[in-house]
This record gives C-alpha cells, structure tokens and sequence, in this order.
C-alpha cells in the first residue's frame, strides 16, 4: 500500500522504511515538512506490514532484492524514470541495493541510521545487548492481546531512543495504535527478522555514484554510528551528518533539520 503527499510536478522522494516497519514509522511530520520544502512524497507499507500483502509469521520466503524491487514496482507505478531515494535502517540497506541494480532510476540517495551494503571491512558494531534481551520475549508474547502488544513495541521504541529529546510516550502509543489497526497480523512484520540475500553484495556499496548523505545519531543502539561513517567514507563524495544524542529515531525537534538536508540535496542533484 503507498501515499503519496504534495504535487506530481515537484522532484519526487519515495521513503524507504525499516525492518518491521510500515509507512507509519515515517511522522506525518516529517513528510509535511517534505511537502512544504516543494518535494513529492511517496511512502509505502512494506511487505508483511500496514496494507501490503502479510504472510503468517514465519512463512515468508522473499529476500531483501525483492524488496528493492517493491520500490522498483512503486516509481514504476506512478510514471516515475527517477526518484530522490531516502531510507532509514532495513530501508538504507534495500536503498543502496535499489541505486546499484538501477542507477539511472536514483536521483540521489539519503541514508538514515543505515549500515553499508556488502561490508568488507573490520566488524562494525550492532544491535545493543538491551535490545537482544528484549527480542528474547518475542518468543512468549501474545499477539492477540493488544495491551501486551503495545507494551512490547512501546519498549522498543524505548529501546532506541536517545537522551537529547524526552521519549514521547504518547506520541508512541498513539502511533502504536495506529499501527495495529492497519493489520490483522502483527507478528508478520517479524518476518524482517529471517530476511536473506540472494546476491553477492561484498564491497559493493563502495560502487555508489552520486549525490548521497548520511544521517546517523551518535548514540544509535541498533546501528551505532560508526555504520554511518563506515557509509560516508567508502561512498566518494558522500556527505555524513551527525545527529548528537538521537538514537535509532526520527524525534520530531529534529525533523526540520533532516527536511533540510534532503532539500538541499534534492537541489543540488537538479542542478
């Protein structure tokens, strides 16, 4: 299922989310404040959340390329030959694998809280140790009582929080709410969690051409920051912005600011 947000006619951006995530983990916000900088927005649900197809937990056979593809299948969709691509986490990893499978259909590309496709360096650092025990319950958690359900995903919003902005618990539970009314599986978007790779990506995300940020917050649990730089300096001519005290989120003081920085780019990459 997508949206679309602002006029046809301005530079098109299609946002590309995170594991588990559907078109809601992007604020309504955030995508205002693209609509506002003259940009058309396109944000989807991706498989297994929202409106898009769900398969029953653990049944799903798909690999992160076909999901570069869904965002393939969407520009090709609306008319699109090219589009501003801007993903966060999963959604950076399918991002790069979108730019170097089709590169004339990237105009430029933002990575948010991403890690590089195809790492060929010395281990980067991952997901923290709170997050790892949390996941743990997973395995216990009923998915048919939705009080017990929020409580789970409300502690790992928690979870990757930074302390430069107070958590928003209920800006979360609101959004949380929303969420679980979009699906009649929950569990399914855990499907992201088996996803695989059907291609050899080492090294590859050194290949990138053309305008490309990177966004990261220095105190992400999920993908520490040394992802984001570990991007900006294997991809020539990439530009790294760091976020103080943000973790592995999208706090609304510091929208305008990631508006921006895509903004900026997007006119840049026209001229």
């Amino acid at each position: 299922m997508t949206e679309t947000l602002g006029q046809p006619g301005d530079p098109a951006v299609v946002l590309v989310m995170g594991a588990t995530a559907s078109m809601l983990g992007w604020p309504d916000d955030f995508c205002t404040a693209l609509v506002e900088r003259g940009l058309f927005v396109i944000r989807f649900d991706h498989r297994d959340t929202g409106g898009s197809t769900t398969l029953p937990p653990g049944e799903a056979t798909y690999a992160v390329e076909d999901m570069a593809g869904d965002v393939l299948a969407i520009l090709d969709a609306y008319g699109l030959a090219r589009a501003h691509v801007v993903g966060m986490s999963l959604g950076g990893y399918i991002a790069q694998m979108l730019t170097l499978k089709h590169p004339d259909r990237a105009a430029s590309l933002v990575l948010i809280a991403s890690e590089p496709l195809g790492w060929d360096g010395a281990p980067l650092p991952h997901i923290s140790g709170a997050f790892l025990d949390h996941f743990a319950g997973l395995g216990t958690l009923d998915w048919t009582d939705d009080a017990a359900v929020t409580e789970f995903l409300l502690a790992s919003e928690r979870l990757s929080a930074g302390t430069a902005v107070p958590f928003d618990e209920q800006g979360q539970r609101s959004r949380i709410a929303r969420v679980l009314a979009r699906t009649d599986s929950p569990a399914s978007m855990f499907n992201h969690a088996g996803l695989t790779l059907r291609e050899d990506w080492t090294g590859r995300f050194r290949d990138i051409a053309g305008p490309v940020s990177v966004i990261h917050g220095d105190e992400d649990p999920i993908l520490p920051v040394a992802n984001g730089r570990a991007i900006a300096e294997g991809i020539a001519g990439a530009r790294l912005l760091l976020l103080p005290g943000i973790g592995h989120e999208l706090p609304s003081p510091v929208l305008p600011l990631i508006a921006d920085e895509i903004a900026a780019q997007v006119r840049a990459a026209g001229a």
